[in-house]
C-alpha cells in the first residue's frame, strides 16, 4: 500500500496518553504480570489431566486427533449467537464455517461458550431495560466460564451490540494471555429513510397516527438480518474494534450474506492460527490493548460522533486491562479531535452509505495522518495501525486489501480532518452544583445546545410521558428525570422521551434533559446531560432539585448548574428514593445495583468487587 503520512502525535493526544499510563502504571504492571503467569502456569492443555483432557475432546468428531495430540492451536469460540436478535442472528453459522476454515490451517476450532445478547431495540421504554447494563457484566462473566476450561490457545469473539462487545472484551482480557480477534457480521441493507422514521415517531407522540402506521414504519426500518443502520453503540463498537486493530482491516460494515463477509471470517480464523504463543508473531490480547490503543477508541468515537453509552463502556473496558481512563481525559481529547463523519443521528446517511463513502478505513488514515491516532499499536493483522487503513474486496473469489479512498465519496458523511463538520469531537463534560455529566453535542443543532429555564422532576419515563400527553410541559423547560442511575435500578437508557422531546423542541420551545440514567447510542437532537455522577440513589445533588427550579446547561462552557441560592441549595434535604421494583427477572440483579460503582468508572459491581 502507499505510504500514509505519520505526523508527530497531536500534543494534547500525546499528554493524555502519558497522563494515563503514569496513573495507570501499577495497575498496568499488575496486569501484565498476571497475564504472563497465566500463559506459563495457568489453566491450558498441556497442564489438564488426562481426564479433564478427555472430557475437553470428547465429542469434536473429526478434530478429536488433532486436539488429543496437542501439536496445532485449538480456538475457543465465544458467541453471542440468538436468532431473535437481528444483529447477531448471522452468527449461527460461523462456528461450523470457523471450524471449516481452521482445518484448512491444520488448527482446530471449538465453541468455548456462549454468552446473552439482550436487544436494546426490544427492550427500550420496558421494565426490562433495567437488565441491560449490568448484562454486560454477566457477559463477561460468561465469557471468563467458556475461556476458563483452559482448551484453547486463541479466542474469536462473535458479538456486534451494545454490551457485547464490551462484555467480552472485559471478560477475555482476564485472559489476556490469549490472541484474540473478534469477528463482526456486519449491518443489515438500509430500510426506511431515518428522518421518515424520526417523522413518523413525533407524529405517533402528537397522537396523530396510530399503533398500526408507526408499526409499519418500524419494521420497514428494522427490516432483515444485521445490525440496525443508526450511528448507535453497536455500530460504534464496530468501530472501536478497527481504531484498535481488533477487527481484520475494514471488516465491520460488510452486510450479512456476502460473500466478502464469509471471506472476511475465514481470513479472521486463518490469522489466528498465525498469532499464537508457539510462533513468532504471538500478540495477545493484553498486549494489544494498552493504553495507546484505548485512546485510538476514544479519539475513533469522537471523530465519528459514536455513542455516548461508551463514556461508560470505555472506563470498563480498559480497567480490565489495568489502564485508568476517566471522563477528563475524554473531555480534553474532545476539544482537539475534530469531527469528520455526520452519520444518522449526526447526518441524514445510515452506516451503509458511511462504509461507501469510505467507512473506516478512510476514518483510520485521516486521523493517523492528522497526528491524532497512534499509529504504533499492536495489531490482530500487522505491524501497526496503518495497515487498518485498508479495504477488503473480492479480486476472482480472493480476498485482497486495497488503499482507503483517497477522497470521500460523500462529503456529507465524510470530510478530511482538515475541513471537519466540526472541529470538536461534539462529546461535551458539564460540571457543576448538579454533577458531573456527558452531553452529546454532535447531533444537536448549536442553537439548541445551551438552555436555560424551570426544571421539572420526574423518577420515571413514564410518568414524563404522561405529562407530556397532558400538555403539562410546553413551555421553555429543563426534564429532570432522577433515580435512574447503576444503583437506583441498574441505569436503563431512556430513548423512550426522544420522540415527545424533540416535538417540544419543534414547537419553538428550549428544552434540555437531565438524567443520572442513559439514553440511546443514537441520541438525538434534544440536548441531553446524562450519565449525572454521583446519582441520586447515592444522595447525588439531582435529589436536591425541585419542580420550578431554574437550571442551566451549557456545553459551551461546561456547565451543569442550579440556578438556586447557595445557603438555601445547602439546606435542602435529599428526595426519597422510589421503591426498588420487582419483575421481569429485576430482583436477581440486586447485588449489582448494591454494589455497582459510579457511572464514570463504568457502573460496574463486579470490577469493583474484583478491585479492578
Amino acid at each position: 500500500m502507499p505510504p500514509i503520512h505519520t505526523p508527530p502525535i497531536n500534543p494534547v493526544v500525546a499528554k493524555i496518553t502519558n497522563r494515563i499510563v503514569q496513573r495507570s502504571a501499577e495497575s498496568r504492571a499488575r496486569y501484565l504480570d498476571l497475564i504472563d503467569r497465566q500463559r506459563d502456569e495457568g489453566v491450558h492443555r498441556p497442564n489438564l489431566s488426562c481426564g479433564n483432557l478427555a472430557h475437553g475432546f470428547a465429542a469434536s468428531g473429526e478434530d478429536k486427533p488433532a486436539i488429543r495430540g496437542g501439536n496445532a492451536m485449538n480456538i475457543g469460540i465465544v458467541t453471542a449467537f440468538n436468532d431473535m436478535l437481528s444483529a447477531h442472528q448471522p452468527y449461527g453459522r460461523y462456528p461450523e464455517q470457523i471450524k471449516i476454515f481452521a482445518r484448512e490451517r491444520g488448527s482446530t476450532a471449538q465453541v468455548a461458550g456462549g454468552v446473552p445478547a439482550m436487544c436494546d431495540g426490544v427492550t427500550q421504554g420496558q421494565d426490562s431495560m433495567e437488565l441491560s447494563l449490568f448484562s454486560r457484566d454477566v457477559i463477561a462473566m460468561s465469557a471468563a466460564v467458556g475461556l476458563s476450561h483452559g482448551m484453547f490457545e486463541g479466542a474469536l469473539l462473535l458479538g456486534i451490540c451494545d454490551k457485547i462487545v464490551p462484555g467480552l472484551l472485559i471478560g477475555t482480557l482476564r485472559f489476556g494471555h490469549l490472541p484474540t480477534i473478534l469477528v463482526p457480521a456486519g449491518p443489515m441493507p438500509s430500510g426506511l429513510a431515518n428522518k421518515e422514521k424520526v417523522r413518523v415517531r413525533q407524529l405517533y407522540a402528537e397522537g396523530k397516527v396510530g399503533r398500526e402506521e408507526l408499526l409499519e414504519a418500524e419494521s420497514a426500518s428494522y427490516h432483515g438480518a444485521g445490525t440496525c443502520t443508526f450511528y448507535g453503540t453497536a455500530n460504534s463498537n464496530q468501530m472501536m474494534m478497527e481504531m484498535m486493530g481488533l477487527h481484520m482491516p475494514g471488516s465491520s460494515f460488510v452486510n450479512p450474506g456476502a460473500k466478502l463477509r464469509q471471506e472476511l471470517t475465514r481470513a479472521a480464523t486463518h490469522r489466528m492460527t498465525e498469532i499464537g504463543w508457539e510462533g513468532s508473531d504471538y500478540r495477545p490480547l493484553g498486549r494489544c490493548v494498552d493504553a495507546k490503543a484505548i485512546v485510538n477508541a476514544v479519539v475513533g468515537l469522537l471523530a465519528t460522533g459514536g455513542s455516548t453509552n461508551h463514556v461508560i463502556h470505555l472506563p470498563a473496558i480498559a480497567r480490565a486491562a489495568g489502564i485508568v481512563l476517566d471522563w477528563d481525559d475524554m473531555d480534553a481529547l474532545s476539544r482537539v479531535v475534530p469531527l469528520i463523519a455526520s452519520v444518522y443521528p449526526n447526518g441524514a446517511g445510515d452506516i451503509n452509505y458511511f462504509h461507501a463513502a469510505g467507512g473506516m478505513p478512510y476514518v483510520i488514515r485521516e486521523l493517523i495522518g492528522a497526528g491524532l491516532a497512534h499509529p504504533d499499536i499492536m495489531t490482530v493483522y500487522g505491524s501497526s495501525l496503518i495497515e487498518g487503513a485498508q479495504e477488503p474486496v473480492l479480486r476472482n473469489d480472493t480476498l485482497v486489501w486495497q488503499p482507503a479512498v483517497l477522497k470521500s465519496q460523500d462529503d456529507t458523511l465524510l470530510k478530511p480532518a482538515s475541513e471537519p463538520f466540526q472541529p470538536d469531537g461534539g462529546m461535551v463534560l458539564l460540571q457543576g452544583n448538579l454533577g458531573r455529566a456527558t452531553m452529546k453535542t454532535s447531533a444537536v443543532v448549536e442553537e439548541y445546545r445551551n438552555v436555560e429555564a424551570p426544571c421539572r422532576v420526574f423518577a420515571t419515563q413514564n410518568a414524563v410521558a404522561e405529562a407530556f400527553q397532558a400538555g403539562e410541559l410546553n413551555r421553555d423547560i429543563v426534564v429532570v428525570v432522577r433515580f435512574q442511575g447503576p444503583a437506583a435500578n441498574g441505569m436503563p437508557e431512556l430513548h423512550k422521551l426522544t420522540p415527545p422531546l424533540g416535538v417540544l423542541q419543534d414547537k419553538g420551545y428550549r428544552v434540555a434533559l437531565i438524567t443520572d440514567g442513559r439514553m440511546s447510542g443514537a441520541s438525538g437532537k434534544v440536548p441531553a446531560a446524562i450519565h449525572v455522577s454521583p446519582e441520586a440513589w447515592h444522595d447525588g445533588p439531582l435529589g436536591k432539585l425541585r419542580d420550578g427550579d431554574v437550571v442551566r446547561v451549557c456545553p459551551k462552557e461546561g456547565a451543569l448548574q442550579a440556578l438556586v441560592d447557595a445557603d438555601e441549595w445547602n439546606a435542602r434535604e435529599q428526595a426519597a428514593a422510589p421503591p426498588v421494583a420487582w419483575g421481569t427477572g429485576r430482583e436477581l440483579f440486586a447485588m449489582m445495583r448494591h454494589h455497582s460503582d459510579p457511572a464514570e468508572m463504568g457502573g460496574s459491581a463486579m470490577l469493583k468487587e474484583a478491585g479492578l
